[in-house]
């Protein structure tokens, strides 16, 4: 059981290259800009839109010079609408510029912008919870990420990436999954779960590629 374990997760990384995060041009660092970049994503992300279009309208906001709290909170609710726009983000372009910009507020208000003060806190989760935008989707995702650069809550799969284990064949422990992988390949994995829970013809065609 544990070589065809071995097989699928072989298989599914090798389509699966880059995390959201990659995909969306942020390095996984514990730095305020970067850690800040991935909680956008998140939210991006948590809403009911396809993931490239999500990935895509992060990159464009990044683009546009808002890369962090600040550059975000300065920027107008027009340009956070454009940059959305941009990226394909039309559906809820004009709720998340509000969102968007709720959201940096609060994080300078209670954290001078910096995120890595969140993490402090004596329950990050909820704190993530107070942040304007970011529901326990939204949580799940930025955990999933980060945890990369936050080990203490890796090795971190979330519900939509347990389903993927799942339609793959996969143990949906995440001591279990972690187990099949390096370290450092945990956050690639979990996400590779996500496209696999969320597109069927990726996960058959990762199971016709691991003969399982």
């Amino acid at each position: 059981m544990g070589s065809k374990n071995e097989a699928v997760v072989r298989a599914l990384l090798d389509r699966q290259k880059k995390t959201y995060a990659a995909e969306a041009g942020i390095t996984a660092r514990n730095t305020p800009a970067a850690l800040y970049q991935m909680l956008v994503l998140s939210m991006l992300l948590s809403a009911r839109i396809k993931a490239d279009i999500a990935v895509a309208s992060a990159r464009a906001l990044f683009k546009a010079g808002m890369r962090d709290a600040r550059k975000m909170a300065d920027a107008s609710w027009q340009q956070r609408v454009d940059a959305l726009g941009e990226g394909g983000y039309r559906r809820y372009d004009e709720r998340t510029s509000t969102q968007l910009g709720q959201a940096a507020e609060l994080l300078l208000d209670r954290y001078n912008g910096d995120l890595r003060r969140l993490r402090e806190e004596s329950d990050p989760k909820k704190a993530l919870r107070d942040i304007p935008g970011i529901g326990p989707v939204g949580v799940d995702i930025f955990l999933r990420e980060v945890q990369a650069v936050w080990p203490e809550f890796a090795p971190y799969v979330d519900r939509k990436a347990k389903e993927g284990a799942e339609r793959l064949g996969l143990p949906t422990s995440a001591q279990k999954l972690a187990g099949l992988v390096k370290k450092s390949e945990i956050p690639r994995l979990t996400d590779g779960l996500v496209h696999a829970a969320i597109d069927k013809r990726l996960a058959q065609e990762v199971r016709e590629a691991a003969a399982v």
